[in-house]
């Protein structure tokens, strides 16, 4: 009986060590802004982090007593509101945004900081049956037998789509079948309604309601979409951006974008 509470007390004190681990991980985060007056911070962000962000940017708030107001876009609309003028304190975009130079101009000089990378797959209405996306044969047939496609040509996850419809030499067929959509949360719905046959987009976007994957793209179609973070040139929060950047890297942040089907860093 002896041993027995033993073997129970160490399991719980082995817990207690990683809950208060985890609790000094998050204090440790924090720690530099905890003297700093609370700020609102407007971040730019890509539309397919829309799921963790919202996810994680109360639990920001509520450890460091900033405020976030986050607008999500497609990477073209990024690049314009960064080069408009108008106020912001920090990125977290795909790097294609850094690769326009007068949007980059508008951030501080330095590198970017890697957050979330994404592969591509596609997604059909729950219970369809799933087109074989095994080779590039495989997936040039099943796209070309598709009567619809949902996606969002213009954005950098778009960009890439179509990249590989051209390399494949159906960018022509594949225009007539596209379903085009203006935000992430579109790509899934239009899916799950029977708008589109297939939802042909970055991973993450695809796990919703209503919807299932079918699978990623094939090996050597495959590559994984960046968001990087980088704090405004002239942000008047530069700390408290900081800090968001620190916290988006902590254990609980990355748990989250684990969830979404994306990989940290």
């Amino acid at each position: 009986m002896n041993m027995i509470r033993s073997d129970g007390w160490g399991i719980m004190k082995k817990l207690s060590l990683v809950a208060a681990a985890a609790m000094l991980d998050l204090v440790l985060v924090m720690l530099p802004t905890a003297s700093l007056k609370a700020a609102e911070l407007k971040v730019l962000a890509g539309g397919s982090l829309t799921g963790p962000l919202n996810e994680i940017a109360p639990q920001f708030e509520r450890a460091s007593g900033h405020k976030l107001v986050i607008h999500f876009d497609s990477t073209p609309n990024l690049i314009k509101l960064a080069t408009s003028g108008a106020p912001f304190d920090l990125g977290v975009v795909p790097v294609d945004v850094f690769k326009d130079a007068a949007a980059k101009a508008r951030f501080a000089v330095g590198p970017t900081i890697d957050i979330a990378r994404a592969g591509y797959g596609v997604a059909v209405r729950f219970g369809a049956p799933k087109p074989d996306l095994n080779t590039s044969a495989a997936f040039k047939k099943s796209m070309l037998d598709a009567q619809s496609i949902a996606y969002i040509p213009a954005s950098a996850a778009g960009g890439y789509v179509t990249g590989v419809f051209e390399r494949l030499g159906i960018a022509e067929q594949m225009k007539a079948k596209t379903k085009p959509q203006t935000a992430t949360t579109q790509i899934p719905q239009a899916v799950a309604k029977g708008d589109a046959e297939l939802g042909v987009f970055l991973i993450n976007v695809l796990i919703a309601p209503g919807v299932e994957l079918a699978g990623p793209f094939p090996a050597e179609l495959q590559q994984e979409l960046v968001f990087s973070a980088a704090i405004a040139a002239d942000s008047k929060e530069a700390d408290a951006a900081k800090a968001f950047i620190r916290f988006l890297a902590t254990p609980a942040a990355t748990a989250v974008i684990k969830a979404a089907g994306m990989n940290p860093g």
